[in-house]
């Protein structure tokens, strides 16, 4: 049975996720506590793994509870009440990046690379199986780590997640225990995937590899159309009924229902997936 088998978030944009049992949908369709927070420089630009190479090597963990934040760099660790010490962790980003770093919240939407689809973005285990079998010197789990999807569908052969967008401007509907969602577009991608999640060290031809691999297993269900290129893994969803079942928890059944109209007589722009 296709069911949701891994949900993760990544509380500050770009920096490390946590696995969760269930995950609650906030009022905007996106996953609570899902790039809530998000690093900026003075511009007001994202500072991201895409731009800074820098990123990668801070491991980082948000306890979603007590709102602290765990940064270490090497062996140096250090923990900070992410409102009383706002300033203090800023210094401390500021420091390490060599420029002026803010960190900036929003709790109802957080900070989406796909802003017109801001729901959960979704792809199946037997995909990143598949993916993990191009690079085989890389562990399924780093796969995972530099793709950064939030729902992970088991259950459905490898590239399932394809069938869950059609033609630009409609949707595909589908369902996660009780919560309704809309496929919308498969993810292009950034540089992250390409480098090693903990170092930022490049795979040599990764991206050579992925479009060759992901070109030759296109399933037959994935439409031509929506694939100008071939480095996109995963779908940017939106969530159709939020506020009436609002949560998702692993193990909850997962089917496709139908296709729908065009999205509100709307053109959906098709975002790079970075953070």
């Amino acid at each position: 049975m296709p069911h949701l088998a891994r949900i993760d978030i990544y509380p500050i944009k770009s920096l490390d996720g946590l696995t969760l049992p269930q995950a609650t949908i906030l009022s905007s369709g996106a996953l609570q506590h899902d790039r809530e927070f998000a690093l900026f420089d003075e511009q007001g630009r994202f500072v991201n793994g895409k731009h800074n190479q820098k990123v990668h090597t801070i491991r980082s963990h948000f306890d979603i509870h007590t709102e602290t934040l765990s940064l270490q760099i090497d062996v140096l660790k250090q923990v900070f009440d992410i409102h009383k010490e706002h300033l203090k962790l800023e210094a401390w980003l500021s420091d390490y990046f060599g420029f002026p770093v803010s960190l900036k919240q929003d709790i109802q939407t957080g900070f989406p690379d796909d802003t017109y689809s801001p729901g959960p973005t979704v792809i199946s285990t037997e995909t990143l199986k598949e993916v993990n079998s191009w690079f085989p010197s890389l562990s399924m789990d780093e796969v995972r780590k530099r793709f950064r999807a939030n729902l992970e569908i088991d259950g459905v052969p490898a590239f399932w997640e394809d069938q869950l967008f059609t033609e630009e401007g409609q949707i595909v509907q589908f369902q996660i225990g009780e919560v309704v969602c809309a496929g919308v577009n498969p993810c292009q991608r950034c540089p992250v995937p390409t480098r090693d999640s903990l170092t930022g060290e490049a795979y040599p031809d990764f991206h050579k590899i992925f479009i060759s691999k992901r070109k030759e297993t296109l399933p037959s269900w994935a439409l031509n159309a929506r694939f100008n290129h071939f480095y996109k893994l995963s779908v940017n969803t939106r969530v159709l009924n939020k506020g009436s079942s609002s949560i998702l928890n692993t193990g909850d059944e997962v089917k496709i229902l139908e296709n729908s109209a065009n999205i509100q007589g709307k053109k959906i722009d098709v975002k790079t997936n970075n953070g």
